[in-house]
């Protein structure tokens, strides 16, 4: 379930950890010591890549060998971070450094959760080429936290995946351009067991996916000032009809509403779908598993709405909680994983796309792969996060709590008549918006 990001907590948390007094080097003079000799623990973001996930554990450990520092590396998956951080935070138990998306990044930065990182930021953006123009507006934090919060690492956002062999047979040798079309091509070539969208309308990050085809149909999460709420509105009612024409067509798997992160991923492996809406993780599982599946596959960006294309990205970033001790070994690390010879290595097996200008010549993005070539383009040319909304921590909130996918399965699920449904996800987000008023 998602956590409630209350004016009580959020209040509560911002008096955790005491000032570091992190003085922000441009390099570390001699190896970095923990004090009072604790070990170091990092909460890395564990993806749908085995081979991304070990080669992330094993450099922190190599790292930490090599200065003498006993490591503990937890891998955590995306989709529980919230609950996770959020139990550490009432519990003061965070980690010295984690992997953190957007979302929660901009919902804490106000509550002096996080050590400023300005310094590192700006010594691996020149030693980079330069931050790309998306990466470098999407995780600026100064205006609400004094400085930035987060190193980027990678971006990630969704693609379109779909069986070419299937709908090639079919005559739809093209991608479709619009939501519509996806909608019938999806039932020209469904046969249950294959269903045609496999898109999650659950309460997860894939589920969030949906907030960017409610965009195109010009719904809107608020207002243009991102003040208030603003997603009753006839285009949010078409976008629903869309959702319920195809639902009642039954092109959708079973389970979708209920879908964990994988759920999307599983589907399209499994041979249960047709389309999906996916970073390219499953083009990288079909690599290893399916060589089949992973030749027959097709990457595109998102189809558009009547009011054209939103493709979404979001860099994930890596932070220091103010509560560690071991800030100044954190901020090593960080530079470690930034070399040049472990982010390619670790772009190749994983499913993000470039940060810095200069990562773009990588090995990785030689256009050799598909789905990371799919990612280059993401990463300099998709639209920036909550476009055409305001991206703000209340947007991010509402985002957390996947108030978009809950107002789907009103809809689907509990049978609510749109304005019901709509009712409902205006008052909730309006809740969510005045506590940062």
């Amino acid at each position: 379930m998602s956590v409630k990001w209350t004016r009580r907590f959020l209040l509560g948390t911002a008096a955790i950890g005491a000032a570091t007094g992190l003085s922000q080097r441009s390099a570390l003079a001699a190896p970095p010591t923990l004090k009072g000799g604790t070990k170091f623990t990092y909460w890395g973001g564990l993806i749908f890549s085995d081979k991304a996930n070990k080669l992330l554990v094993d450099t922190i450990n190599q790292w930490g060998a090599a200065n003498k520092i006993p490591t503990e590396v937890v891998m955590v998956s995306q989709n529980d971070t919230v609950q996770k951080v959020s139990a550490a935070i009432e519990s003061k138990t965070m980690p010295d450094a984690l992997d953190v998306g957007l979302d929660l990044l901009l919902v804490l930065a106000k509550q002096n959760i996080f050590v400023p990182v300005d310094a590192l930021y700006a010594k691996l953006g020149a030693a980079g080429g330069g931050w790309t123009r998306a990466v470098d507006l999407a995780s600026d934090t100064s205006k609400l936290a004094g400085g930035r919060l987060g190193i980027p690492f990678g971006v990630s956002g969704n693609l379109l995946l779909r069986r070419n062999d299937i709908l090639g047979k079919a005559g739809f040798t093209a991608p479709a351009a619009t939501w519509e079309d996806l909608a019938k091509q999806a039932a020209a070539v469904q046969k249950p067991p294959l269903f045609g969208l496999g898109l999650a309308l659950s309460n997860v990050g894939d589920g969030n996916t949906q907030v960017g085809v409610l965009q195109s149909y010009g719904g809107r999460i608020a207002d243009d000032a991102g003040k208030n709420a603003a997603i009753k509105s006839a285009e949010t009612r078409a976008y629903l009809q869309w959702v319920k024409d195809a639902w009642d067509k039954k092109l959708f798997p079973p389970g979708v509403t209920t879908w964990d992160g994988a759920g999307d991923n599983n589907a399209y492996l499994s041979g249960q779908a047709v389309f999906i809406a996916n970073t390219g993780s499953v083009g990288i599982q079909a690599r290893i598993d399916d060589k089949e599946l992973y030749e027959s596959t097709r990457y595109s960006a998102l189809p558009g709405g009547p009011k054209g294309v939103v493709s979404p990205m979001a860099p994930q970033l890596r932070v220091i909680p103010r509560s560690s001790p071991n800030a100044e070994a954190a901020l090593d690390l960080f530079e470690y994983l930034a070399r040049p010879e472990f982010v390619d290595a670790y772009f190749q097996q994983a499913i993000y796309g470039p940060v810095l200008q200069n990562q773009a010549k990588y090995k990785a993005f030689d256009g050799s792969d598909p789905i990371l070539a799919g990612l280059l383009d993401l990463a300099l040319k998709g639209t920036a996060p909550g476009y055409p909304d305001v991206y703000n921590p209340a947007y991010a909130d509402v985002m957390t709590n996947f108030i978009v996918p809950k107002m789907i399965q009103r809809v689907v699920i509990d049978h609510y008549d749109f304005d019901r449904a709509m009712d409902e996800a205006q008052t909730q987000i309006q809740t969510i918006y005045a506590k940062y008023k």
